[in-house]
């Protein structure tokens, strides 16, 4: 039996469907379709069925997961046995969300390249969600990320790393302006500058906003924590990030504190892996870095 076509087989599941393995592997549709019926055939099941205009598995091929999941993790074991972390030349994949990236985890990179300078790390800084659904298919194997979002019950593996205060921040101007953030049923004309609908930050600041009754202007959507601040420091609107992301610019003035109810809200940055993943030597080096920062 190939190897490759159980590779496949445990792709496509990850992925959803033929055509999307197909370009993560960078295989045409024929190749695909071609391996899947050579394992089907050495197995003498069926794995996927058509249902509409999708392939989906099959109750057999449901069977067939976690058997295909035990086989490749341990042949990555084996691939890796005894292996110095000097000479290693595996790859590993984390996702890791932007304020960590940016604040929190270059001591941790540049620990990690010197004690592994053969490994291969590929990176991205994902949505904290995006982070969560990827370790659960096994898209990632390390995800670095805040516990707040929840929704991984028992799934993953999380090892804490520091619990971190929010803050409103705002420039010196915007403050002086609208520096009320705690009398309920307001109207607020000012932006508030944050991530996507499912960034955490905003979740936890928006709910807090609905049960003041506080209406904002209207929101600004960025990706870049740091354009972000800037729009901020040039007193387009407001923002509501953790204190480390902005202690520097609050020491330094372009940025004050307005004072909310929020005051004692916390969240807790972990780094977390499936629970069924094999911890491999290089899983464990960042991990164990991960783990000392802050500390």
């Amino acid at each position: 039996m190939e190897l490759k076509y159980l590779y496949t087989f445990y792709v496509i599941v990850e992925e959803g469907g033929f055509t999307r393995a197909a370009k993560r592997l960078n295989y045409t549709q024929s190749t695909i379709t071609f391996q899947i019926g050579q394992l089907e055939q050495e197995l003498s099941i069926q794995l996927f069925e058509r249902i509409g205009r999708k392939m989906v598995l099959t109750k057999a091929g449901e069977g067939l997961v976690p058997y295909v999941e035990e086989v490749l993790n341990s042949v990555d074991r084996l691939r890796n046995f005894e292996e110095d972390l000097t000479s290693w030349k595996g790859d590993l994949r984390v996702g890791v969300g932007e304020t960590i990236l940016s604040y929190k985890l270059p001591p941790v990179l540049k620990a990690f390249h010197a004690q592994a300078p053969n490994a291969r790390l590929f990176l991205c800084s994902m949505n904290c969600y995006d982070i969560r659904d990827q370790l659960m298919t096994g898209g990632l194997d390390i995800g670095v990320f805040y516990h707040d979002i929840g929704g991984f019950g028992t799934s993953l593996t999380t090892i804490p790393m520091k619990t971190y205060s929010m803050a409103l921040v705002a420039s010196p101007g915007i403050k002086d302006q609208y520096s009320d953030f705690i009398t309920p049923d307001q109207q607020i004309p000012v932006p508030f500058i944050i991530n996507e609908p499912t960034c955490i930050f905003r979740q936890i600041f928006e709910q807090y906003l609905k049960e003041k009754s506080i209406l904002l202007d209207h929101t600004i959507e960025l990706w870049s924590i740091q354009t972000i601040k800037q729009l901020v420091q040039n007193d387009v609107g407001i923002t509501f990030l953790p204190r480390f992301a902005v202690q520097e610019d609050l020491s330094q003035g372009t940025l004050v504190e307005i004072p909310t109810e929020l005051s004692n809200t916390t969240i807790t940055a972990v780094c977390g892996y499936h629970k069924n993943k094999w911890v491999s030597p290089l899983m464990q080096l960042f991990l164990g870095l991960c783990s000392e920062i802050d500390k």
